[in-house]
């Protein structure tokens, strides 16, 4: 298999041009693809990376499916046979809906680039259907979970440094408190956030370099400002506000780890991650008649449809609170 994990998106791109297993008007292509997903899609470079790989394994097995680096033309002249050939192939790998459907969805990616650009129609791929794949619910916290992953106190025992203690309860309040990404958080800058009572707002990048703005509380800005103050690296305004041990910027896997370390003191299950705060976010605001409308824009969801699955958790929960309490349920 070729391409295999690459360390960035210009890394992903050049081997893209380069790899052996491609004929060379593919290569051409799938480079000018990657540029294509990053410069005017601004897909991460991991999102591309991913993008990549469903590519790469589809012209892999179509090279050993039909006995030759598959080129343009022949792409053009697959039939719905071949895509069920290969999507049989990764079930036979134990890849379930899902994976499949992601592996589809990334290759048609491609195809509808070449077909953009005069490169011919993969019409094939367009012929079979996607498998269903069951929307699983979020799974929030409860609000004094939710709050008390902030608490420092939690944490006492361990034999962290304080200042690190203190950037992680301030990560996660900022996760729950105005429901950002993991990505989001970690890439504020020093002169975004505002001192304690200098503001409550925050503009955050989110997906695709979209910016928006989200309200920040004032606990969240006393977590911050701790942190700030036991911090041992300098915070110059631009630069990155949340660091690593060492003074780089601060790991994601990190706060993963000080979440599981917060999921068993709390005994919460393997559900409780740092993501689960922003569903909890989430779901808190609709319960307290948040509008859907104005949580899809302080989430920065794309579309509403997104956003309703919270609509779905929440009828959940009443549904439960219904059962456990009615007598004649």
């Amino acid at each position: 298999m070729i391409c295999r994990i690459m360390s960035s998106a210009d890394r992903t791109r050049s081997n893209a041009s380069e790899a052996p297993g491609f004929a060379p008007d593919v290569a051409a292509e799938i480079a000018e693809w990657q540029r294509h997903l990053g410069a005017e899609r601004r897909l991460s470079p991991k999102s591309s990376e991913a993008y990549l790989r469903d590519v790469t394994q589809f012209l892999d097995f179509l090279t050993t499916h039909r006995g030759a680096r598959p080129t343009l033309r022949h792409l053009s002249g697959l039939t719905p046979q071949d895509i069920r050939a290969f999507l049989a192939a990764r079930r036979m790998d134990g890849l379930g809906n899902r994976s499949v459907a992601r592996l589809l969805a990334g290759t048609r990616s491609f195809a509808r680039f070449l077909e953009t650009r005069g490169k011919g129609k993969v019409g094939a791929l367009a012929a079979v259907r996607a498998p269903k794949v069951a929307k699983t619910l979020p799974k929030p916290l409860s609000v004094s979970a939710a709050t008390r992953m902030a608490d420092t106190d939690l944490r006492a025992g361990e034999e962290a440094e304080p200042w690190i203690v203190a950037r992680d309860a301030a990560v996660l309040a900022l996760l729950y408190g105005s429901g950002l990404r993991i990505s989001e958080a970690l890439g504020l800058t020093r002169k975004m956030v505002p001192a304690p009572g200098a503001g409550d707002t925050l503009i955050v990048t989110g997906k695709g370099g979209k910016t928006r703005m989200v309200p920040v509380l004032a606990q969240v800005l006393e977590a911050i400002a701790d942190y700030v103050a036991l911090c041992p690296y300098p915070l110059e305004p631009a630069d990155a506000l949340f660091r690593g041990a060492k003074g780089g910027p601060l790991s994601p896997r990190l706060i993963q780890l000080a979440m599981a370390r917060l999921r068993g003191a709390l005994g919460l299950p393997d559900t409780a991650t740092p993501h689960a705060l922003r569903h909890s976010f989430a779901t808190h605001l609709l319960a307290r008649g948040g509008e859907l409308r104005a949580i899809q824009e302080l989430l920065g969801h794309a579309s509403l449809s997104t956003t309703q699955i919270y609509t779905a958790v929440d009828s959940e929960r009443l549904m439960d609170a219904y059962k456990s309490a009615h007598p004649r349920a």
